[in-house]
Order: C-alpha cells, then structure tokens, then sequence
C-alpha cells in the first residue's frame, strides 16, 4: 500500500502547481487547460495531470470546454457569498471550540502565525499571504478538536484561494486582516468562548463583503 504515496503525492504538487498559476492570474477565467503543455512545464507524465485537472474540475476551479477539455472556470460573485455565507458559521464553530479546548496551545502556537502574516503583507508577496492566511485558519481547525472541521473546509479554501488571488493581484489587502487575527487569537488564548466565535463570524464577514464586492466591480 505504501507505493501508492509516490504518485499520491505527486498529483497533489500538480494540482498546486496548477491553483497557484489559477490564483496568480497566470491563468486566467475561460483559459482552454492544456494538458501535454503543463506536463511538459512541469516535467512529469501526463497522468499525474490528469488527475490533477480532474480534481480541480471536481472543486469547481476547472469546467468542461466546448467540445472537449477544459478550460479556467469564471468566478461568480453570488456563489462566493454563499461560500463565505457558509464559512462564517464553520469559522465561528471552530474559533469558539478552540477557546474551550485549545486555549494553551494557542497561546504558543498563535505568535508566530501572525507575525508571519504581517511580514508576508509587508513584502507584498501574494503566495506569501495566502500561505499565510490558510496556515493561521488551519492551526484553529487544529487547536479546535472537531477533526471533520479542516476537510469540510478544504474545498471552500480552493475556492478562497482563487478569490483572493483575483482581487489581491488588482487591489490591496485589507489593511487590518492581521489585526482581526490576531484578536480572534486573543479571545482564544483566554478562553472566551462566546467573544472568540462572535470575531471569527465577523471576521469572514467582513471578508466576504470585501471580496464579492470587488469581485462586482471588476465584471
């Protein structure tokens, strides 16, 4: 069974290598995917891409061309409300769970998440700040306790993924993103329960209507 991991992970640095061209805008909206193209690119067989492409297409990233193949699927600002519509509750769950469960570890933990945040939003670097970004959310799935929270999560951070590459490459981030974080790490390194869930929902909030507004305006 242990063979199996070779490929297995293979496929998974296929597939960001391909999100992280998506979410750059390397790649941009209804741009025909090319399988032997990537392959080549990437220096790996064309099965590996494959599958890739076919578990970005399963997460909505990717859609059936005309014809064949397959082309960058175009976002669409009222699904992505409804996504964060969706994360504002998980996020909240997650946040209040960890204050209950995870205020220690979070006090070690929490500091170097968002010092790592602000350093990415000071060297301007869009890879940086969504690693970042996803490492501070996964270490609350984390210190949470609920291990169904981090995989209902993990199709709706692609999506994320993709929405603030496409709004961070034409706009700045929020200023006070780090800010917010590091208050949501405060509730919880204290054990507040209630004030740690009320921040976390307001938190994505407040996301939501930064993103799908530009996302408006930009068409």
């Amino acid at each position: 069974m242990k063979a199996l991991t070779a490929p297995s992970t293979l496929v998974e640095q296929v597939r960001e290598a391909i999100l992280a061209e998506i979410t750059s805008g390397q790649m941009a909206a209804g741009e025909r995917v090319i399988q032997e193209q990537i392959a080549q690119a990437l220096g790996v067989s064309r099965q590996p891409v494959q599958q890739a492409l076919l578990l970005l297409r399963n997460e909505g990233v990717l859609a059936d061309a005309p014809g064949r193949g397959l082309v960058v699927a175009p976002l669409d600002a009222e699904r992505v409300q409804h996504m964060y519509d969706l994360r504002a509750v998980l996020e909240g769950l997650a946040c209040r769970l960890a204050a209950e469960r995870g205020a220690a570890r979070a006090a070690k933990l929490g500091p170097p998440l968002i010092d790592a945040g602000r350093k990415a939003v000071g060297a301007g670097s869009l890879a940086r700040m969504v690693a970042a970004d996803m490492k501070f959310h996964d270490a609350i799935y984390a210190l949470s306790g609920n291990p169904l929270i981090a995989p209902t999560m993990a199709g709706h951070w692609t999506q994320t993924q993709r929405v603030m590459g496409e709004v961070l490459t034409r706009d700045e981030q929020p200023r006070d993103i780090w800010d917010q974080h590091e208050a949501i790490l405060q509730a919880i390194v204290s054990g507040d329960a209630d004030r740690a869930e009320a921040l976390g929902r307001r938190h994505i909030q407040q996301a939501a209507g930064y993103m799908v507004a530009r996302l408006a305006a930009q068409g």
